[in-house]
């Protein structure tokens, strides 16, 4: 065969791969670059005025902000995230509907007997938002001074001990339960619905401590009326630096925050979904969007798309662990 022949034939051939390379890289980085070709919406599954409905307030201006379309938040609180969660899976798959998940989302996933999707295959989760702290806390008057004191007493006193959580089902019963399983234990857990009873009960020493989202009983933590023994994050409380974590004082499993992460349906396109994330983490690195979320007691970090997928899985093997240790009824 002529040598020139061959050559030229071999040009063509490789011509001919990179025009097929070409052609199936091109669609997706089309649409990356036509992305978003209209406003964004956030289902969230909380009512307004909470912290993650605030969490995905302050995110979603940013957001608009970079991709020049606006992004609308949708609350639909109530069912344990479940309608939210649905009407993510049941939109177009195009990165224009996103969900707010948390760690509610997980506990929902060991909750609920049946739900009308699937938590880990009809999501791909793109980035965390960030995380906030849960605390032990017992009235201005409590004789007890530190977490230890707390878990002295409830051992010595089996049974005796009232601990104060809000709703059945929700993260702080969980880390409430979990409290009780990491400290080998018995206290009865009681659930109030709200954290304005379950702090009113406190105060009111109807229940001995309780477990309760940071953020809420702050207020009341500087105003003296409560105080926190313990925070159950990994590491201490920006806002309460001088409060030791659980871990620190002997409860190695007592482990237990919030968190929140934007999510998508599961067959959004994977160059959308790392357009999404590359824009989320912008977000959140901006100056004012951390002033607000630290202002929530939020401490602001994003992730990549398997992180956020790693942390949901883990979360609902975790609380699923939790729920049945617990004896908790599943829904």
């Amino acid at each position: 065969m002529d040598p020139a022949f061959k050559v030229s034939r071999r040009r063509a051939v490789l011509a001919g791969l990179a025009t097929v390379a070409g052609a199936s890289v091109w669609p997706l980085a089309a649409l990356a670059q036509s992305f978003p070709s209209r406003s964004l919406r956030i289902v969230v599954p909380f009512a307004a005025g909470g912290v993650g409905d605030l969490t995905a307030r302050a995110v979603a201006q940013q957001l608009s902000t970079q991709l020049g379309q606006a992004v609308v938040i949708d609350n639909r609180p109530g069912a344990g995230g479940v309608a939210a969660a649905e009407a993510v899976v049941r939109a177009d798959p195009d990165g224009h509907t996103l969900f707010l998940m948390s760690n509610g989302t997980a506990v929902t996933a060991g909750l609920f007997r049946s739900l009308p999707f699937d938590t880990v295959k009809d999501f791909t989760p793109i980035s965390t938002l960030g995380s906030f702290d849960m605390a032990v806390l017992v009235p201005a008057e409590s004789p007890f001074k530190t977490l230890g004191e707390l878990v002295a007493h409830a051992r010595s006193n089996p049974g005796r001990l009232n601990v104060g959580s809000v709703n059945v089902g929700s993260t702080q019963n969980l880390a409430a339960e979990l409290f009780k399983s990491s400290a080998a234990v018995q206290v009865q857990i009681v659930p109030f619905n709200g954290t304005p009873a379950l702090v009113a009960a406190l105060r009111g020493q109807q229940v001995d401590a309780a477990v309760e989202i940071l953020g809420p009983a702050l207020p009341q933590i500087r105003a003296g009326a409560l105080r926190a023994l313990a925070v159950t994050g990994a590491r201490r409380a920006t806002s309460l630096p001088e409060v030791p974590t659980a871990t620190e004082q002997g409860l190695s499993g007592f482990v237990a925050s919030s968190w929140n992460a934007l999510a998508a349906p599961s067959r959004t396109p994977p160059a959308t979904v790392e357009r999404l994330g590359r824009e989320i983490n912008a977000a959140l690195a901006q100056p004012e969007v951390r002033r607000k979320l630290a202002e929530l007691n939020v401490d602001a970090e994003g992730s990549s798309p398997g992180q956020a997928a790693e942390l949901l899985s883990s979360d609902i093997r975790r609380w699923s662990e939790v729920i049945e240790r617990a004896g908790i009824e599943r829904r």
